[in-house]
């Protein structure tokens, strides 16, 4: 069977109980995406973004019993410690699952964009996961902020402090991990179109994955398409527009009370966030739905047992509205504004 880039392969497993180690695994079905480099990555897996020390440990446990085979974290979350010890107690000889078994993100952040930054970053996440290697190392974000051992360097007024690292120099030293087998594949986040193009203009190593916000109300479906041309997977992170965040504005739409969302899981006996995650894995992207909640886990896995119609996936579709969630915002002069928005390297000026 031949698999082209970007195409989606999907598994229909027999749907069997697993006991290992004491533990009762449910296996069925699960679809992937498959990476330009061959590999599969599954489409559904479990974001830790937000999610607090003392409960991401349980979830990561939780997902991996509950059949997920893909867990998306970065160095910035601060909980990587945490979810290593969930790897730990889940991976390896005599565990539950084995390493091999399971795809696992993580991210650059923005202070350690210089080459020389690089390998020891990944290094620490290698360490605070408890991993030898990484299935996915992403740039977070084009735009480096100064180096250093601050996440978020500042001025004395409080603005951040910037670099100038062009991010087609921090790529070189990325390829330089996957030559040492310490990552198998490399990828942007938070990159437009154009920065794409940049990176690809200079790679000897081409990204496999995009990952950006994505929902019904930022279809991004330029974007999608300009990656499938150009052989890469989008991943969408804040799938179900992340309604845990703390900056949320009072005027903001709400996703999961979207009626044309609401009167497809009345049609489906599924719930909201359950149709938008079926919506997305049917446009062949990975979605990363974060959670610490036991049944929410196993929920937003189980979207794999039914399938829109065209006509449902084009209404949602629709409902497109260019909303990002999830942009870093300052207040100047009592006004709102991107934080990082003048920035050479901001990502969002662009249509797409």
């Amino acid at each position: 069977m031949l698999l082209f880039r970007g195409q989606i392969l999907k598994r229909a497993l027999p749907a069997l109980f697993c006991e290992t180690a004491k533990r009762v695994f449910w296996r069925g079905m699960n679809d992937f995406a498959v990476l330009n480099t061959g590999r599969k990555m599954p489409l559904i897996g479990l974001g830790t973004w937000k999610s607090e020390p003392g409960k991401v440990k349980q979830a990561v446990v939780w997902a991996l019993e509950a059949g997920y085979r893909h867990i998306d974290c970065a160095s910035i979350y601060g909980n990587e410690v945490e979810v290593g010890e969930a790897l730990q107690e889940m991976l390896g000889p005599d565990k539950p699952l084995r390493r091999e078994d399971v795809f696992i993100t993580s991210k650059l952040w923005n202070n350690r964009h210089h080459p020389e930054d690089v390998e020891p970053s990944l290094l620490k996440t290698l360490k605070d996961l408890k991993l030898e290697y990484l299935d996915l190392y992403l740039i977070h974000w084009p735009y480096a902020f100064q180096r250093g051992d601050v996440p978020f360097p500042r001025k004395e007024d409080g603005t951040l402090l910037y670099d100038d690292t062009d991010y087609k120099v921090t790529w070189a030293a990325m390829e330089k991990l996957v030559e040492k087998g310490l990552v198998r594949s490399i990828g942007l986040s938070n990159f437009n179109s154009r920065q794409i193009d940049d990176i690809l203009s200079v790679a000897s190593i081409k990204p496999t994955v995009l990952q950006v916000e994505s929902h019904p109300y930022l279809a991004q479906v330029d974007l999608l398409a300009h990656c499938r041309d150009r052989g890469l997977v989008m991943t969408a992170y804040s799938p179900l527009g992340s309604p845990d965040r703390a900056w949320k504005h009072p005027d903001e739409p709400v996703l999961l009370q979207e009626p044309a969302v609401l009167s497809l899981a009345e049609k489906y006996k599924k719930s909201p966030a359950q149709i938008m995650l079926r919506w997305q894995t049917q446009r062949g992207v990975v979605t990363i739905p974060k959670s610490v909640t036991d049944s929410r886990i196993k929920e937003n896995i189980q979207v794999f047992d039914f399938t829109l119609e065209a006509e449902e996936m084009k209404s949602i579709t629709a409902l497109d509205r260019g909303w990002r969630y999830i942009v870093p915002m300052i207040e100047v002069e009592g006004k709102r504004v991107p934080r990082d928005a003048g920035h050479p390297y901001y990502p969002f000026n662009d249509p797409y």
